[in-house]
């Protein structure tokens, strides 16, 4: 059996009180009033209300007093205002402290049934966002144990096993059989390299990244990518090329993981372009944030695929046509790049290249002065 939604009203007028009770009697509801600001928040802790209205000027403590304390208690009630003095201001000032909505006096009794109907799915949706994100945490961590223990053990030991028997045999070996050994030994690293990158994006602590948070130059994060991911470039002809503002902004971060974040972008750069062509990474400082643009002229992610590529193990249709990614590289990198209080947005068109964007905030009292290996870099094809 479902249960009664519970709802609050506080409100310093007894006939609002008696008239909101009135209408909503006929409603499937717990219903509890209050008279003033403090006996409402004392009523919110105890009952814990799926909704509540407040009215923005009572004796005591404020309206705005109550949103903010309510929003203390349990951010996931809905709050509703209302007010015989609404303006403009005091809505958005309701709505920063946390109001759903705004309804003014005096209010008939249908508006009143709605903006309640309005409030209380609101609830729900919150509460199962809430319950899918617990849940999708729950498999994230059972998926890490079963790749742990029943992949990456048994795995680990039969890699072990071969690289023995293969040394063993090695006298013994024809030069064909030497390089099936080979072979599999590759395969198994391969697959091993994979459940190392599972693991990584799977069990990576974003929060204590947050700790090693410190000013952060942003030439060095893309130098040092750039170095990890020139080897695959030159071997495939392709020119990773930089241009970065000479007074950009440090980010307050971690250079680490900064570093991985753009590696995995530019990573997929290179392997999704053509041989011969080139990728281009721009830093420049936007108002009070740093950008860093990576753009290619691959093969580009199509319309359909787009708006899920920074899902765990998401592979879009068109990474089957060059290398099989993994699927875990771009939600590990959205990861920490949010971690870092930034954002990164994609644009794309199949067959026409893509243009990632990453955006921190700045440190814009603290530039670092660009040396002239950071300002242009271009590796040798």
């Amino acid at each position: 059996m479902e249960k009664r939604c519970k709802i609050l009203i506080i409100d310093d007028e007894e006939i609002v009180l008696d008239s909101c009770l009135q209408i909503l009697s006929g409603g499937d509801y717990e219903i509890r009033t209050a008279g003033n600001g403090i006996l409402g928040v004392d009523l919110a802790e105890k009952f814990r209300p799926d909704v509540i209205f407040v009215d923005l000027k009572m004796p005591g403590i404020s309206g705005f007093e109550v949103l903010e304390k309510i929003q203390e208690i349990d951010p996931t009630i809905v709050t509703i205002v209302i007010t015989g003095f609404a303006t403009i201001g005091s809505a958005v000032e309701a709505m920063q402290k946390g109001a759903f909505d705004f309804l003014p006096k005096p209010f008939t009794p249908d508006e009143l049934r709605l903006i309640t109907r309005r409030g209380i799915e609101k609830r729900k949706l919150v509460l199962e966002t809430l319950a899918l994100r617990r849940e999708k945490e729950l498999l994230r961590e059972h998926f890490a144990a079963i790749v742990s223990h029943e992949l990456k053990s048994p795995l680990a030991a039969v890699q072990q096993y071969l690289y023995s028997l293969s040394n063993e045999l090695s006298d013994q070996l024809t030069e064909d059989q030497q390089h099936r050994f080979e072979r599999i030994q590759t395969r198994i690293g391969d697959l091993m390299q994979l459940i190392h990158t599972w693991l990584r994006a799977i069990t990576v602590d974003i929060e204590s990244i947050k700790e090693n948070f410190a000013p952060t130059s942003i030439p060095v994060v893309i130098s040092k990518a750039v170095e990890s991911v020139d080897p695959h470039a030159i071997r495939k002809d392709i020119a990773i090329r930089t241009a970065v503002q000479d007074d950009i902004f440090p980010v307050l971060g971690d250079e680490g993981t900064l570093v991985e974040a753009v590696v995995n972008i530019v990573g997929n750069a290179v392997k999704y372009s053509p041989a011969g062509s080139h990728v281009e990474i721009t830093a420049k400082n936007f108002d009070d944030e740093v950008a860093i643009t990576i753009e290619d002229d691959g093969i580009g992610i199509s319309s359909d695929d787009l708006p899920f590529i920074f899902e765990d193990f998401y592979t879009s249709r068109s990474d089957k046509q060059i290398e099989k990614g993994s699927g875990v590289g771009l939600a590990l990198t959205k990861r920490i790049i949010e971690a870092h209080g930034g954002n990164v947005s994609v644009e794309s068109e199949l067959g026409e290249g893509s243009t990632f964007e990453l955006r921190f905030p700045a440190l814009i009292n603290q530039p670092i002065e660009l040396s002239p290996i950071n300002n242009e870099f271009m590796n040798k094809t």
